[in-house]
């Protein structure tokens, strides 16, 4: 395993090196090797395929493997460790029956790390941006709670342009379409109500009518 650690994570891309190593080896097989000869000549060739074509964890096809789960922070009711990308690395395990070259995950278990998505909270909560929205966004202070100063101010200097700025900006922060400038979701509250988009991607499934 080591081994096939060392060929795949190196050149794991390159077919040309895989190819040579094949043909080298059938070669020598074809030129050196006895009627006699050619059991043990053939086990060694087996073994190199084993080494060369090692599948990579990573490489697995849904059904081979299983995920855990990320942990949920029941304070801000985000994922723990999720990175500004929006994105939190969960364990995954390998099916029985399945081998792969991977990271060691639990004892001696064998599996792979993946990227999921999830909620990248950055302290800015959604009843406070709703309250200042509604009692003091006639001046914009909702606006540069959640990192526009420049749309603040001009709410401030103009009175929420009159006030329609302000119910404009009170549906869309309670919508929750309006979120803090630096990119992150809502530090929500454990029953408070959530929005969640539905989308979808190369890895979603469609079930059949």
């Amino acid at each position: 395993m080591l081994v096939c650690h060392q060929f795949v994570k190196n050149d794991r891309n390159n077919n040309l090196y895989r190819s040579m190593i094949f043909f080298i080896t059938k070669l020598y097989i074809l030129l050196f090797c006895s009627k006699f000869q050619m059991k043990n000549q053939l086990l060694i060739f087996a073994s190199l395929l084993q080494i060369v074509y090692c599948l990579q964890c990573e490489e697995l096809l849904p059904g081979q493997y299983f995920c855990e789960e990320p942990a949920i922070d029941t304070d801000t009711q985000a994922e723990v460790g999720c990175q500004p990308n929006k994105t939190v690395k969960v364990p995954c395990h390998i099916a029985q029956g399945i081998q792969c070259d991977g990271d060691i995950i639990k004892g001696n278990e064998t599996g792979f790390y993946r990227e999921v998505p999830c909620r990248y909270v950055n302290g800015k909560s959604f009843a406070t941006a709703l309250l200042l929205s509604i009692f003091l966004g006639v001046f914009g202070i909702d606006r540069f709670y959640l990192g526009y100063p420049a749309i603040g101010l001009f709410k401030f200097c103009t009175l929420g342009f009159f006030m329609i700025f302000q119910f404009i900006d009170v549906v869309l922060i309670a919508t929750q379409i309006l979120k803090p400038a630096d990119g992150s979701d809502y530090y929500m509250d454990y029953f408070g109500h959530r929005l969640i988009p539905i989308k979808y991607d190369n890895d979603t499934y469609w079930l059949p009518p």
